[in-house]
């Protein structure tokens, strides 16, 4: 139980790592966008921090959550009824593989996650060394659908290879901030995730996968024995 706790603690200082390293990346005035998740809540926090020195950036939060975070750290928020396109969007990610493609939605948010990434000029994601892999499909891919004939949209997604799983929380169906409902999808491995996310998004009933491809430039790794910096077309270092 002690090494249990110990390789946690140990996760999340690399988290924390991470989510400070990125600061470096943003500048005064700019629009960013706020991810969701552990790790970015220490980006939130580092935020926070930028404020208080005098820095001055306005934000557009993914999730419920990360607009709770940004308010108690004092970080200002705008929406895109004002900001028609962000300079960067700060994420976390549930899978990273060596070509930089992501499984994202673990904490639900994956809809909104997409929208501010596609919304920004650059999107930085932050991780710890767990979440790096050779090739995508450990993480179960979260895909979120409509309540409304679920179990056809599950059914057709089975057909495609993945084990659909209703997402709940307390015994209940988990709902997302949007209202719909979260099929986790066991898939093993993704052997192309562009083929995998186009064959999904053709599914009626499919609102958005929790894969993001060719989405990230720049993926910053909390490891052990330091930072890792990989950057789009690079094999990686810095």
């Amino acid at each position: 139980m002690k090494g249990l706790n110990q390789m946690k603690i140990n996760q999340e200082e690399l988290k924390k790592a991470a989510g400070e390293a990125s600061i470096k990346y943003v500048e005064d005035g700019m629009k960013i966008g706020l991810g969701s998740g552990s790790t970015v809540y220490w980006l939130i926090q580092a935020l926070g921090q930028y404020i208080k020195d005098g820095g001055k950036i306005e934000g557009i939060p993914s999730s419920e959550q990360t607009q709770r975070w940004a308010a108690e750290a004092g970080v200002p928020l705008t929406t895109f009824s004002k900001v028609e396109q962000l300079d960067v969007t700060i994420d976390g990610a549930d899978e990273v593989d060596k070509n930089l493609q992501l499984i994202k939605g673990g904490g639900g948010a994956l809809f909104r996650e997409k929208i501010i990434a596609a919304a920004a000029k650059t999107l930085i994601i932050i991780v710890d060394e767990t979440k790096k892999v050779k090739q995508l499909g450990r993480f179960p891919l979260p895909v979120e659908v409509l309540p409304f004939g679920w179990e056809v949209t599950a059914n057709r997604i089975s057909k495609l290879g993945g084990k659909p799983e209703l997402r709940k929380k307390d015994g209940d169906i988990y709902r997302s901030d949007n209202g719909n409902y979260i099929l986790d999808c066991s898939f093993s491995y993704i052997a192309d995730p562009a083929i995998l996310e186009s064959q999904l998004k053709n599914i009626v009933g499919v609102v958005e996968t929790g894969l993001f491809v060719n989405m990230a430039d720049k993926v910053i790794v909390g490891k052990l024995d330091g930072l890792e910096v990989i950057e789009k077309n690079c094999e990686g270092g810095g």
